[in-house]
């Protein structure tokens, strides 16, 4: 067994301070009462110095305590100075600390590393504390996919969307759902994810947000233009042969009118029935027609242009019919050397066709407004926009106005809008709709 320099020390101490007792002793016997006050004044100061030598090791350790405690690994223990019974318990200390400080920097940087990967990434993230809802962690996209700048509980989130706050709650680890968020006016769908943990005896819930509106938008796109081409196949297939047959009997009826007796008028009933079939015949043949050629955009003409000059030509064009119907037209273009990549006929036929649907919006307005404004966003996005003062439309009709053959009115056909989506996605872009009701709507094209 091998002793420590602090062990011989103590023992010293010991052996030494067990003498001096036995001196005392002895010289209590004799008796030399003079001795042994002098010897147990001695006994005092060894008795002392025990414990101050001993009680050094203790305030060494307790302060390597409070270190640890408060997490202070900066701190050094002088070995130099120290001591000899102490310089091997201080070296202890500071290779502790250096082990520590170590271990602290190394998982600083590892969360510093998965924070810069969590901010740049698409996909938003959120973890709170399952039991509390306090949020943990809210990563900028997610911040700026829900328009949220902060979130203090998952509860806070009810009071802003009731209904993503509902599928948060419900969504089960492993689980995923396509939801529908409304940020900023617009609605989109949105891909949640949950995965759950437990550290520090806490559970965490954590929910990943992914947008999948453009995917969406895309494929249904896709889907609908075979829908239409199907559709438009067999309604021409079949109403084709329809109106070629009400022509033919037409005919017929006018040859062999002077044979029949047209005393009771039977023969212009016919003439009227068959008229009318003809007409609807050919209506559905136009129907069939209009929609096949929506089909038919599938190539873009891409050219750089001036959003300034395409500006001008929607003022000349589209003037004249507002000034008709007295409602003020005002461009706003900040910046008038913003430029885009677009098929130049095919935006302007988004232009007019938005314009119109907002001239239509304003009709019944005091003081009708459009604005046309275009703008770049901080991801360097140029938005075209179009608003108006109309009445807006619901909530409900947000989501419904760009399906083709749905329209808002009697006499619409359902397939503008439409068709501005399907330019805006060969595009790549997006067509998003924002709407109060009241107040007016207004369309963004995101380029």
């Amino acid at each position: 067994m091998k002793f420590t320099r602090f062990e011989w020390a103590l023992l010293l101490r010991i052996a030494l301070l067990l003498a001096v007792m036995t001196g005392i002793a002895f010289l209590i016997v004799k008796p030399y009462y003079t001795g042994a006050v002098m010897g147990g004044l001695f006994l005092l100061f060894q008795v002392y110095d025990l414990f101050k030598y001993t009680n050094k090791s203790n305030d060494e350790l307790q302060q390597f305590i409070e270190s640890v405690h408060y997490r202070d690994f900066s701190r050094r223990f002088d070995e130099k100075h120290a001591p000899a019974s102490l310089q091997p318990m201080r070296k202890g200390f500071n290779e502790i600390n250096s082990t520590f400080k170590t271990i602290s920097k190394e998982k600083e940087t590892q969360y510093v590393y998965l924070q810069n990967i969590l901010e740049l990434v698409d996909t938003g993230i959120l973890s709170y504390e399952h039991t509390t809802g306090d949020v943990m962690w809210m990563n900028e996209p997610l911040k700026k996919l829900l328009a949220i700048p902060y979130l203090k509980t998952i509860h806070s989130l009810e009071r802003r969307s009731e209904s993503l706050y509902a599928e948060i709650n419900t969504i089960t680890p492993g689980e995923h759902k396509v939801v529908s968020v409304k940020g900023d006016k617009i609605f989109f769908k949105v891909l949640i994810s949950a995965t759950a943990f437990q550290t520090d005896g806490k559970k965490y819930k954590l929910i990943a947000f992914q947008n999948i509106n453009e995917a969406l938008e895309e494929t249904e796109s896709k889907a609908w233009q075979k829908l239409l081409s199907v559709m438009t196949h067999e309604i021409m297939n079949s109403v084709a042969p329809i109106s070629s047959l009400a022509d033919t009997l037409k005919n017929r009826l006018q040859l062999a009118v002077h044979d029949l007796n047209n005393k009771s008028g039977s023969v212009e009933d016919l003439e009227l029935g068959i008229d009318t079939i003809k007409k609807r015949s050919e209506g559905l043949l136009k129907f069939a027609e209009t929609y096949r050629n929506l089909n038919k955009i599938n190539t873009l003409s891409l050219t750089k242009i001036y959003i300034r000059d395409m500006f001008e030509n929607m003022h000349n064009l589209m003037q004249p019919t507002l000034e008709k119907k007295d409602i003020e037209l005002e461009i706003i273009l900040k910046d008038p050397d913003l430029m885009l990549e677009a098929d130049t006929s095919l935006i302007e036929q988004v232009l007019i066709n938005l314009l119109l649907n907002a001239a239509e919006a304003v009709k019944e307005k005091e003081d009708p407004r459009i604005l046309l404004s275009a703008y770049i966003t901080p991801n360097n996005k140029v938005v075209v926009k179009i608003a108006d003062n109309g009445n807006g439309m619901p909530e409900e009709l947000m989501e419904k106005i760009f399906i083709p053959f749905f329209s808002t009115r009697k006499t619409g056909s359902g397939i503008g809008l439409s068709l501005c989506k399907q330019i805006m996605l060969l595009h790549k872009g997006t067509i998003q709709v924002q709407s109060v009701e009241g107040e007016g709507s207004a369309f963004l094209l995101y380029f």
